[in-house]
Protein backbone atom coordinates (compact mmCIF):
# COMPACT_ATOMS: atom_id res chain seq x y z
CA UNK A 1 0.00 0.00 0.00
CA UNK A 2 1.06 3.76 -0.64
CA UNK A 3 1.53 6.10 1.87
CA UNK A 4 -0.38 9.26 1.20
CA UNK A 5 1.49 11.89 -0.30
CA UNK A 6 1.13 14.76 2.03
CA UNK A 7 3.72 16.34 4.35
CA UNK A 8 2.76 15.42 7.73
CA UNK A 9 3.10 11.76 6.80
CA UNK A 10 7.25 12.28 8.31
CA UNK A 11 5.77 13.30 12.05
CA UNK A 12 5.14 9.88 12.80
CA UNK A 13 8.65 8.96 12.32
CA UNK A 14 9.92 11.81 13.86
CA UNK A 15 7.92 11.16 16.51
CA UNK A 16 9.21 7.32 16.61
CA UNK A 17 12.47 7.86 16.27
CA UNK A 18 13.31 10.76 18.88
CA UNK A 19 9.67 11.43 20.73
CA UNK A 20 11.38 13.76 23.41
CA UNK A 21 13.64 16.13 21.66
CA UNK A 22 12.31 19.38 20.75
CA UNK A 23 10.56 19.85 17.82
CA UNK A 24 9.00 23.82 18.05
CA UNK A 25 10.44 26.55 20.75
CA UNK A 26 8.33 29.37 20.83
CA UNK A 27 8.72 32.86 22.30
CA UNK A 28 6.50 33.22 25.66
CA UNK A 29 7.53 37.31 26.52
CA UNK A 30 10.47 39.12 28.05
CA UNK A 31 11.38 38.25 30.97
CA UNK A 32 12.73 40.88 33.77
CA UNK A 33 16.25 40.79 32.66
CA UNK A 34 15.38 41.66 29.06
CA UNK A 35 15.47 38.38 27.71
CA UNK A 36 13.18 36.75 25.73
CA UNK A 37 11.40 33.67 27.28
CA UNK A 38 11.04 30.38 25.27
CA UNK A 39 8.22 29.12 27.82
CA UNK A 40 6.73 26.45 25.34
CA UNK A 41 8.58 23.94 23.49
CA UNK A 42 6.68 21.16 21.43
CA UNK A 43 8.62 17.47 21.22
CA UNK A 44 8.34 15.62 18.15
CA UNK A 45 5.94 13.28 20.28
CA UNK A 46 3.76 16.14 21.55
CA UNK A 47 3.47 17.91 17.49
CA UNK A 48 2.55 14.25 16.27
CA UNK A 49 0.01 13.50 19.11
CA UNK A 50 -1.68 17.23 19.34
CA UNK A 51 -1.80 17.40 15.63
CA UNK A 52 -3.73 14.32 15.58
CA UNK A 53 -5.67 14.98 18.73
CA UNK A 54 -6.76 18.94 16.60
CA UNK A 55 -7.21 16.65 13.33
CA UNK A 56 -9.96 14.55 15.51
CA UNK A 57 -11.23 17.75 16.64
CA UNK A 58 -11.78 19.12 13.89
CA UNK A 59 -13.92 15.92 12.16
CA UNK A 60 -16.19 16.78 15.51
CA UNK A 61 -16.84 20.51 14.65
CA UNK A 62 -17.68 18.72 10.82
CA UNK A 63 -14.46 19.85 9.60
CA UNK A 64 -13.32 16.96 7.58
CA UNK A 65 -11.22 16.04 4.13
CA UNK A 66 -11.94 18.65 1.49
CA UNK A 67 -13.38 21.59 3.58
CA UNK A 68 -12.06 24.80 2.65
CA UNK A 69 -11.17 26.32 6.30
CA UNK A 70 -9.65 29.87 6.56
CA UNK A 71 -6.56 30.07 9.41
CA UNK A 72 -6.35 33.26 11.17
CA UNK A 73 -3.59 32.84 13.88
CA UNK A 74 -0.73 34.49 14.64
CA UNK A 75 2.34 32.11 14.50
CA UNK A 76 2.29 30.12 18.06
CA UNK A 77 2.16 26.84 18.91
CA UNK A 78 -1.26 26.58 17.75
CA UNK A 79 -0.72 27.39 14.18
CA UNK A 80 1.85 24.94 13.18
CA UNK A 81 -0.26 22.76 14.82
CA UNK A 82 -3.59 23.12 13.13
CA UNK A 83 -1.75 23.32 10.09
CA UNK A 84 -0.38 20.05 10.82
CA UNK A 85 -3.69 18.48 11.58
CA UNK A 86 -5.23 19.95 8.50
CA UNK A 87 -2.77 18.55 6.53
CA UNK A 88 -3.29 15.00 8.28
CA UNK A 89 -7.31 15.08 7.86
CA UNK A 90 -7.22 16.79 4.35
CA UNK A 91 -8.73 19.94 5.26
CA UNK A 92 -7.44 22.59 2.81
CA UNK A 93 -6.45 25.63 4.64
CA UNK A 94 -6.95 28.69 3.60
CA UNK A 95 -3.82 31.59 4.31
CA UNK A 96 -4.01 34.71 3.06
CA UNK A 97 -0.34 37.04 3.67
CA UNK A 98 -1.45 39.07 6.91
CA UNK A 99 0.00 42.35 4.96
CA UNK A 100 -2.66 43.21 2.58
CA UNK A 101 -5.51 45.76 3.54
CA UNK A 102 -8.94 44.89 4.51
CA UNK A 103 -10.50 45.39 1.27
CA UNK A 104 -8.18 43.12 -0.30
CA UNK A 105 -9.01 40.31 2.59
CA UNK A 106 -12.41 40.72 2.41
CA UNK A 107 -12.51 39.50 -1.29
CA UNK A 108 -9.60 36.57 -1.00
CA UNK A 109 -11.93 34.95 1.40
CA UNK A 110 -15.24 35.65 -0.68
CA UNK A 111 -13.37 34.10 -3.87
CA UNK A 112 -12.33 31.31 -1.68
CA UNK A 113 -15.55 31.16 0.42
CA UNK A 114 -14.69 28.85 2.95
CA UNK A 115 -17.19 27.04 4.79
CA UNK A 116 -15.21 27.10 8.07
CA UNK A 117 -13.16 29.84 9.84
CA UNK A 118 -10.74 28.83 12.62
CA UNK A 119 -9.28 31.83 13.89
CA UNK A 120 -8.11 33.81 17.49
CA UNK A 121 -10.82 36.40 18.58
CA UNK A 122 -9.73 39.50 17.09
CA UNK A 123 -10.22 37.45 13.64
CA UNK A 124 -13.21 36.64 14.38
CA UNK A 125 -14.54 39.85 15.64
CA UNK A 126 -13.27 41.30 12.11
CA UNK A 127 -14.98 38.88 10.28
CA UNK A 128 -18.61 39.88 12.31
CA UNK A 129 -17.48 43.72 11.61
CA UNK A 130 -16.60 43.39 8.83
CA UNK A 131 -18.28 40.61 7.07
CA UNK A 132 -16.04 38.13 5.53
CA UNK A 133 -17.32 35.40 4.24
CA UNK A 134 -20.51 36.12 5.06
CA UNK A 135 -22.24 34.18 2.70
CA UNK A 136 -19.79 30.89 2.76
CA UNK A 137 -18.98 30.24 6.35
CA UNK A 138 -21.02 27.78 8.86
CA UNK A 139 -18.88 26.40 11.11
CA UNK A 140 -17.07 28.68 13.24
CA UNK A 141 -13.77 27.69 15.26
CA UNK A 142 -12.08 29.87 18.11
CA UNK A 143 -8.58 29.72 18.73
CA UNK A 144 -8.33 31.05 22.35
CA UNK A 145 -12.14 32.47 24.63
CA UNK A 146 -15.14 32.73 22.26
CA UNK A 147 -17.08 36.26 22.67
CA UNK A 148 -20.53 37.18 20.88
CA UNK A 149 -20.02 34.57 17.84
CA UNK A 150 -21.00 31.20 18.49
CA UNK A 151 -19.40 28.31 17.20
CA UNK A 152 -16.68 26.24 18.88
CA UNK A 153 -13.60 26.79 21.06
CA UNK A 154 -10.61 24.44 20.04
CA UNK A 155 -10.12 23.58 23.39
CA UNK A 156 -13.67 22.43 24.24
CA UNK A 157 -13.12 20.59 20.79
CA UNK A 158 -10.50 18.73 21.81
CA UNK A 159 -11.65 17.79 25.61
CA UNK A 160 -14.94 16.57 24.02
CA UNK A 161 -12.92 14.00 21.11
CA UNK A 162 -10.74 13.27 23.90
CA UNK A 163 -9.53 9.27 23.09
CA UNK A 164 -11.23 8.98 19.72
CA UNK A 165 -8.91 7.60 17.22
CA UNK A 166 -7.54 8.95 14.25
CA UNK A 167 -6.02 8.25 10.81
CA UNK A 168 -3.72 9.69 8.68
CA UNK A 169 -5.89 10.80 5.26
CA UNK A 170 -5.04 8.89 2.39
CA UNK A 171 -4.61 12.16 -0.03
CA UNK A 172 -3.55 11.56 -3.41
CA UNK A 173 -1.26 13.79 -5.47
CA UNK A 174 -3.08 15.83 -6.97
CA UNK A 175 -5.75 16.53 -4.31
CA UNK A 176 -5.93 19.75 -2.82
CA UNK A 177 -3.71 20.89 0.08
CA UNK A 178 -3.86 24.37 0.50
CA UNK A 179 -4.93 27.79 -1.00
CA UNK A 180 -2.65 30.40 -0.77
CA UNK A 181 -2.92 33.89 -1.56
CA UNK A 182 -0.23 36.12 -2.92
CA UNK A 183 0.85 39.27 -1.32
CA UNK A 184 -0.73 41.20 -4.40
CA UNK A 185 2.27 43.28 -5.15
CA UNK A 186 1.28 43.82 -8.47
CA UNK A 187 -2.73 43.88 -8.17
CA UNK A 188 -5.12 42.32 -6.62
CA UNK A 189 -3.93 38.98 -4.41
CA UNK A 190 -4.71 35.11 -5.99
CA UNK A 191 -5.92 32.35 -4.91
CA UNK A 192 -3.03 29.58 -5.64
CA UNK A 193 -4.13 26.26 -5.62
CA UNK A 194 -1.24 23.60 -4.07
CA UNK A 195 -1.81 20.16 -4.35
CA UNK A 196 -0.07 17.63 -2.09
CA UNK A 197 2.38 16.90 -4.61
CA UNK A 198 3.44 20.44 -4.56
CA UNK A 199 3.85 20.83 -0.97
CA UNK A 200 5.91 17.31 -0.98
CA UNK A 201 8.42 18.38 -4.43
CA UNK A 202 9.08 21.28 -2.21
CA UNK A 203 10.25 19.44 0.56
CA UNK A 204 12.21 17.24 -1.27
CA UNK A 205 13.85 19.91 -3.55
CA UNK A 206 14.54 22.46 -0.52
CA UNK A 207 16.85 19.66 1.65
CA UNK A 208 18.40 18.10 -2.15
CA UNK A 209 19.69 21.68 -3.01
CA UNK A 210 20.48 22.85 0.88
CA UNK A 211 21.97 19.52 1.89
CA UNK A 212 19.19 20.04 4.81
CA UNK A 213 19.53 16.81 7.25
CA UNK A 214 17.24 16.30 9.98
CA UNK A 215 19.17 17.03 13.42
CA UNK A 216 19.28 21.16 12.31
CA UNK A 217 17.97 23.80 14.13
CA UNK A 218 15.87 26.54 11.99
CA UNK A 219 14.98 30.41 12.79
CA UNK A 220 12.28 30.51 10.87
CA UNK A 221 12.04 34.48 10.70
CA UNK A 222 9.02 33.74 7.70
CA UNK A 223 6.41 31.70 9.48
CA UNK A 224 5.51 29.08 6.17
CA UNK A 225 8.68 28.26 6.44
CA UNK A 226 8.53 26.26 9.77
CA UNK A 227 5.78 24.51 8.44
CA UNK A 228 8.48 22.25 6.22
CA UNK A 229 11.10 22.26 9.00
CA UNK A 230 9.57 19.16 10.88
CA UNK A 231 8.84 17.25 7.45
CA UNK A 232 12.39 17.85 7.18
CA UNK A 233 13.33 16.98 10.48
CA UNK A 234 14.56 20.50 11.91
CA UNK A 235 13.52 22.12 15.18
CA UNK A 236 11.64 25.33 14.79
CA UNK A 237 12.56 28.01 17.40
CA UNK A 238 9.87 30.48 16.56
CA UNK A 239 11.52 33.99 16.65
CA UNK A 240 10.21 37.13 18.78
CA UNK A 241 9.44 39.15 16.45
CA UNK A 242 6.13 40.85 14.37
CA UNK A 243 6.58 38.78 11.25
CA UNK A 244 4.66 40.83 9.13
CA UNK A 245 6.89 43.49 9.85
CA UNK A 246 10.83 42.00 9.37
CA UNK A 247 12.79 45.27 8.56
CA UNK A 248 11.66 46.33 12.49
CA UNK A 249 12.94 43.30 14.02
CA UNK A 250 15.18 43.52 16.90
CA UNK A 251 18.45 42.14 15.41
CA UNK A 252 19.34 41.44 19.41
CA UNK A 253 16.50 39.00 20.23
CA UNK A 254 17.20 37.13 16.93
CA UNK A 255 21.40 36.75 17.70
CA UNK A 256 20.37 35.99 21.25
CA UNK A 257 17.98 33.29 19.83
CA UNK A 258 20.53 32.00 17.49
CA UNK A 259 23.05 32.03 20.18
CA UNK A 260 21.25 30.28 22.92
CA UNK A 261 19.93 27.24 20.77
CA UNK A 262 22.63 26.54 18.32
CA UNK A 263 20.72 27.83 15.71
CA UNK A 264 22.68 26.01 12.30
CA UNK A 265 20.28 28.01 9.29
CA UNK A 266 17.47 30.72 8.99
CA UNK A 267 15.34 32.28 6.61
CA UNK A 268 15.01 35.80 6.53
CA UNK A 269 13.50 38.72 4.23
CA UNK A 270 16.49 40.76 2.36
CA UNK A 271 15.12 44.03 4.53
CA UNK A 272 15.40 41.37 8.01
CA UNK A 273 19.35 40.29 6.68
CA UNK A 274 19.83 44.20 6.18
CA UNK A 275 18.48 44.76 9.49
CA UNK A 276 20.65 42.53 11.11
CA UNK A 277 24.23 42.97 9.13
CA UNK A 278 23.88 46.38 9.86
CA UNK A 279 23.20 45.56 13.52
CA UNK A 280 26.14 43.01 13.06
CA UNK A 281 28.65 45.23 11.26
CA UNK A 282 28.35 47.99 13.77
CA UNK A 283 28.84 45.96 17.07
CA UNK A 284 31.25 42.93 15.47
CA UNK A 285 28.41 40.53 15.86
CA UNK A 286 29.99 36.98 14.98
CA UNK A 287 27.50 33.76 15.03
CA UNK A 288 29.54 30.63 15.26
CA UNK A 289 26.61 28.00 14.93
CA UNK A 290 24.80 29.26 11.94
CA UNK A 291 25.59 27.53 9.17
CA UNK A 292 22.97 28.09 6.67
CA UNK A 293 21.26 31.72 5.88
CA UNK A 294 18.60 31.81 3.11
CA UNK A 295 16.78 34.92 1.63
CA UNK A 296 13.76 35.25 -0.84
CA UNK A 297 10.81 37.74 -1.62
CA UNK A 298 13.15 40.20 -3.49
CA UNK A 299 16.92 40.71 -4.77
CA UNK A 300 19.05 40.53 -1.84
CA UNK A 301 21.75 43.54 -2.44
CA UNK A 302 25.03 42.59 -2.74
CA UNK A 303 26.00 44.64 0.17
CA UNK A 304 23.62 43.02 2.67
CA UNK A 305 25.72 39.38 1.18
CA UNK A 306 28.68 40.65 1.82
CA UNK A 307 27.87 42.13 5.68
CA UNK A 308 26.21 38.88 6.11
CA UNK A 309 29.07 36.62 5.35
CA UNK A 310 31.26 38.55 7.69
CA UNK A 311 29.17 37.61 10.67
CA UNK A 312 28.95 33.99 9.84
CA UNK A 313 31.76 31.22 9.75
CA UNK A 314 34.04 31.36 6.76
CA UNK A 315 32.82 27.78 5.20
CA UNK A 316 28.86 29.08 5.90
CA UNK A 317 26.49 29.54 2.86
CA UNK A 318 24.11 32.47 2.02
CA UNK A 319 21.42 31.18 -0.25
CA UNK A 320 19.07 32.72 -2.19
CA UNK A 321 16.42 30.88 -3.97
CA UNK A 322 14.45 32.40 -7.08
CA UNK A 323 10.99 31.61 -7.14
CA UNK A 324 7.11 32.74 -6.08
CA UNK A 325 4.16 31.30 -4.46
CA UNK A 326 2.99 29.76 -7.52
CA UNK A 327 6.68 28.01 -8.05
CA UNK A 328 9.29 27.42 -6.00
CA UNK A 329 12.22 27.02 -5.81
CA UNK A 330 13.32 27.69 -9.54
CA UNK A 331 16.30 28.39 -9.45
CA UNK A 332 19.43 28.86 -6.56
CA UNK A 333 22.35 30.78 -6.01
CA UNK A 334 24.80 30.98 -3.23
CA UNK A 335 26.16 34.18 -1.68
CA UNK A 336 29.80 33.74 -2.98
CA UNK A 337 28.30 33.49 -6.67
CA UNK A 338 26.21 36.25 -6.12
CA UNK A 339 29.16 38.46 -4.57
CA UNK A 340 31.49 37.19 -8.28
CA UNK A 341 28.48 38.52 -10.33
CA UNK A 342 28.01 42.13 -8.08
CA UNK A 343 30.15 44.09 -10.96
CA UNK A 344 27.96 42.77 -13.80
CA UNK A 345 24.80 43.55 -12.21
CA UNK A 346 26.18 46.80 -10.89
CA UNK A 347 26.97 47.07 -14.77
CA UNK A 348 23.41 46.88 -15.79
CA UNK A 349 23.08 43.04 -16.19
CA UNK A 350 20.35 42.24 -13.70
CA UNK A 351 20.89 40.09 -10.80
CA UNK A 352 21.95 36.97 -11.25
CA UNK A 353 19.35 34.07 -9.80
CA UNK A 354 21.40 31.13 -10.29
CA UNK A 355 20.96 28.08 -12.06
CA UNK A 356 17.69 25.98 -12.36
CA UNK A 357 17.28 23.80 -9.84
CA UNK A 358 16.65 19.91 -10.54
CA UNK A 359 14.32 19.26 -12.42
CA UNK A 360 12.84 22.20 -13.26
CA UNK A 361 12.83 23.07 -16.82
CA UNK A 362 13.14 26.93 -17.14
CA UNK A 363 12.69 28.34 -20.55
CA UNK A 364 12.92 32.52 -21.67
CA UNK A 365 9.89 33.28 -24.24
CA UNK A 366 9.58 36.46 -25.52
CA UNK A 367 7.51 39.53 -24.47
CA UNK A 368 4.11 39.57 -25.10
CA UNK A 369 1.47 40.21 -22.61
CA UNK A 370 -1.74 38.51 -23.91
CA UNK A 371 -2.29 34.99 -22.24
CA UNK A 372 -0.85 31.56 -24.14
CA UNK A 373 -2.93 28.67 -23.99
CA UNK A 374 -0.67 26.18 -25.92
CA UNK A 375 3.35 26.02 -26.03
CA UNK A 376 5.09 26.33 -29.58
CA UNK A 377 8.72 26.41 -30.21
CA UNK A 378 8.16 29.79 -31.27
CA UNK A 379 7.79 31.09 -28.35
CA UNK A 380 11.15 31.46 -27.38
CA UNK A 381 13.30 34.57 -27.24
CA UNK A 382 16.95 35.11 -28.77
CA UNK A 383 19.33 33.44 -26.85
CA UNK A 384 20.55 35.85 -24.31
CA UNK A 385 17.84 38.08 -24.63
CA UNK A 386 15.66 39.53 -22.15
CA UNK A 387 12.31 37.88 -21.89
CA UNK A 388 9.76 36.10 -19.52
CA UNK A 389 10.50 33.69 -17.37
CA UNK A 390 8.44 30.31 -17.92
CA UNK A 391 9.25 27.48 -15.76
CA UNK A 392 7.41 23.58 -15.84
CA UNK A 393 8.55 21.29 -12.90
CA UNK A 394 7.12 19.40 -9.85
CA UNK A 395 6.18 22.69 -7.94
CA UNK A 396 4.75 24.72 -10.50
CA UNK A 397 1.18 24.96 -9.62
CA UNK A 398 -1.38 24.82 -12.35
CA UNK A 399 -4.42 26.97 -11.41
CA UNK A 400 -5.76 30.17 -9.38
CA UNK A 401 -8.99 29.61 -7.30
CA UNK A 402 -11.78 30.48 -8.58
CA UNK A 403 -9.89 32.85 -11.46
CA UNK A 404 -10.13 31.42 -14.76
CA UNK A 405 -8.79 34.68 -16.32
CA UNK A 406 -5.65 34.95 -14.32
CA UNK A 407 -4.93 31.18 -15.06
CA UNK A 408 -5.48 31.80 -18.58
CA UNK A 409 -2.61 34.62 -18.20
CA UNK A 410 -0.36 32.72 -16.16
CA UNK A 411 -0.81 29.47 -17.24
CA UNK A 412 0.32 27.23 -20.88
CA UNK A 413 -0.33 23.92 -21.33
CA UNK A 414 2.22 21.77 -23.38
CA UNK A 415 1.44 18.49 -24.76
CA UNK A 416 4.85 15.80 -24.33
CA UNK A 417 6.12 13.74 -26.96
CA UNK A 418 4.51 10.42 -24.98
CA UNK A 419 0.85 12.36 -25.61
CA UNK A 420 0.85 13.64 -21.63
CA UNK A 421 0.36 17.36 -20.59
CA UNK A 422 1.49 19.56 -18.38
CA UNK A 423 1.49 23.06 -17.20
CA UNK A 424 4.38 25.96 -17.95
CA UNK A 425 4.13 28.70 -15.40
CA UNK A 426 4.81 32.31 -16.45
CA UNK A 427 6.39 33.75 -13.45
CA UNK A 428 5.68 37.57 -15.09
CA UNK A 429 9.04 38.09 -14.49
CA UNK A 430 11.52 38.80 -16.89
CA UNK A 431 15.12 38.08 -17.65
CA UNK A 432 17.81 36.04 -19.61
CA UNK A 433 20.09 33.32 -19.22
CA UNK A 434 23.79 33.31 -20.14
CA UNK A 435 26.01 31.05 -22.02
CA UNK A 436 26.58 29.02 -18.63
CA UNK A 437 23.28 28.26 -18.21
CA UNK A 438 22.79 31.06 -15.10
CA UNK A 439 19.62 33.01 -14.86
CA UNK A 440 19.30 36.61 -14.76
CA UNK A 441 16.32 37.97 -13.44
CA UNK A 442 15.51 41.87 -15.08
CA UNK A 443 12.76 42.86 -13.18
CA UNK A 444 8.74 42.33 -13.68
CA UNK A 445 6.87 42.38 -16.83
CA UNK A 446 4.29 44.43 -15.48
CA UNK A 447 6.82 47.29 -14.00
CA UNK A 448 9.01 47.61 -17.62
CA UNK A 449 9.43 50.90 -19.13
CA UNK A 450 8.33 51.07 -22.53
CA UNK A 451 9.83 54.31 -23.72
CA UNK A 452 9.40 55.59 -27.28
CA UNK A 453 13.35 54.24 -28.34
CA UNK A 454 12.98 50.58 -26.69
CA UNK A 455 11.92 49.16 -23.55
CA UNK A 456 14.30 49.83 -20.23
CA UNK A 457 14.06 46.98 -17.21
CA UNK A 458 14.16 48.19 -13.49
CA UNK A 459 16.80 45.50 -12.59
CA UNK A 460 18.83 46.53 -15.57
CA UNK A 461 18.35 49.78 -14.40
CA UNK A 462 18.51 50.39 -10.80
CA UNK A 463 21.60 48.19 -9.61
CA UNK A 464 23.88 51.21 -11.49
CA UNK A 465 22.70 54.05 -9.59
CA UNK A 466 22.47 52.32 -6.22
CA UNK A 467 26.09 52.41 -6.38
CA UNK A 468 26.04 55.93 -4.92
CA UNK A 469 26.83 55.90 -0.85
CA UNK A 470 23.89 58.50 -0.45
CA UNK A 471 21.55 56.11 -2.50
CA UNK A 472 19.58 53.89 0.25
CA UNK A 473 17.40 52.53 -3.33
CA UNK A 474 16.28 53.64 -6.70
CA UNK A 475 12.83 52.85 -8.29
CA UNK A 476 12.49 53.17 -12.24
CA UNK A 477 8.99 54.03 -13.23
CA UNK A 478 7.38 55.05 -16.59
CA UNK A 479 5.07 58.35 -16.61
CA UNK A 480 2.72 58.86 -19.90
CA UNK A 481 1.39 55.96 -22.14
CA UNK A 482 2.95 52.58 -22.59
CA UNK A 483 5.35 53.39 -25.86
CA UNK A 484 6.11 56.49 -25.26
CA UNK A 485 7.10 56.79 -21.69
CA UNK A 486 9.31 59.15 -19.59
CA UNK A 487 11.96 56.81 -17.68
CA UNK A 488 11.77 58.54 -14.07
CA UNK A 489 14.34 57.66 -11.69
CA UNK A 490 12.52 57.73 -8.01
CA UNK A 491 15.64 57.60 -5.44
CA UNK A 492 15.28 57.33 -1.89
CA UNK A 493 18.74 58.62 -0.28
CA UNK A 494 20.34 57.15 2.89
CA UNK A 495 18.97 58.58 6.39
CA UNK A 496 20.50 61.69 7.67
CA UNK A 497 21.39 62.98 4.15
CA UNK A 498 21.40 66.40 3.91
CA UNK A 499 18.49 68.29 1.79
CA UNK A 500 21.43 70.73 0.75
CA UNK A 501 23.02 67.96 -1.00
CA UNK A 502 20.21 66.86 -3.22
CA UNK A 503 21.13 68.86 -6.29
CA UNK A 504 24.81 67.79 -6.23
CA UNK A 505 24.07 63.90 -5.58
CA UNK A 506 21.50 64.36 -8.59
CA UNK A 507 24.07 65.60 -10.91
CA UNK A 508 26.54 62.94 -9.33
CA UNK A 509 24.11 60.40 -10.98
CA UNK A 510 23.23 61.42 -13.94
CA UNK A 511 27.35 61.12 -14.19
CA UNK A 512 27.14 57.68 -13.21
CA UNK A 513 24.20 57.26 -15.80
CA UNK A 514 26.20 58.53 -18.85
CA UNK A 515 28.50 54.85 -18.28
CA UNK A 516 26.00 52.65 -19.89
CA UNK A 517 24.09 53.28 -22.68
CA UNK A 518 20.91 51.85 -21.08
CA UNK A 519 21.04 54.09 -18.14
CA UNK A 520 21.88 57.06 -20.13
CA UNK A 521 18.57 57.40 -21.27
CA UNK A 522 17.50 58.04 -17.91
CA UNK A 523 17.39 62.13 -17.52
CA UNK A 524 14.87 63.03 -15.03
CA UNK A 525 15.79 62.05 -11.11
CA UNK A 526 12.86 62.49 -8.53
CA UNK A 527 13.30 62.33 -4.53
CA UNK A 528 11.55 60.97 -2.77
CA UNK A 529 11.29 60.69 1.37
CA UNK A 530 10.35 57.16 1.53
CA UNK A 531 9.30 54.56 -0.52
CA UNK A 532 6.25 52.69 -0.26
CA UNK A 533 7.06 48.42 0.50
CA UNK A 534 4.93 45.46 1.07
CA UNK A 535 4.29 45.04 4.73
CA UNK A 536 5.42 41.35 4.55
CA UNK A 537 8.91 41.75 2.80
CA UNK A 538 9.28 45.35 3.41
CA UNK A 539 11.65 45.12 0.47
CA UNK A 540 9.21 44.93 -2.72
CA UNK A 541 9.20 48.29 -3.97
CA UNK A 542 5.62 49.61 -4.51
CA UNK A 543 6.78 51.02 -8.21
CA UNK A 544 2.58 51.23 -9.62
CA UNK A 545 2.26 53.84 -6.55
CA UNK A 546 5.38 55.29 -7.09
CA UNK A 547 4.36 55.82 -10.75
CA UNK A 548 1.65 57.29 -9.87
CA UNK A 549 3.26 59.86 -7.57
CA UNK A 550 5.74 60.82 -10.30
CA UNK A 551 2.89 61.65 -12.34
CA UNK A 552 1.37 64.10 -10.40
CA UNK A 553 4.91 65.50 -9.48
CA UNK A 554 5.47 65.89 -13.26
CA UNK A 555 2.18 67.90 -14.64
Amino acid sequence: MNSPCNIAAALPGMAARQPEAIAIRCPTGVGPDGQVRYGIELSWRALEERSSAIAAALARAGIVRGTRAALMVRPSPELFLLMFAMFKAGVVPVLIDPGINRRALKQCLDEAAPTAFIGIPLAHAARVVLGWARRSCRINLTVGRRWFWGGHTLDGLIAQSAGEDFTLADTAPDEIAAILFTSGSTGMPKGVVYRHRHFVAQVEMLGQMLGIEPGGVDLPTFPPFALFDPALGITSVIPAMDPTRPAQADPRKLIDAIRRFGVTQMFGSPALLDTLSRYGEAHGVRLATLRRVMSAGAPVPPAVVARMAAMLPEDANIWTPYGATECLPVALIEGRELRATRAATEAGAGTCVGRPVAPNDVRIIRIVDEPIAQWRDELLAAPGDVGEIVVAGPTATDEYFNRPEATAQAKIRETLADGSSRILHRMGDLGWIDEGGRLWFCGRKSQRVEAADGPLYTEQVEPVFNTHAAVRRSALVGVGEKGAQMPVLCVELEPGTPEAARERIEAELLNLGQRHPHTARVQRLLFHPRFPVDIRHNAKIGREALARWASARMR
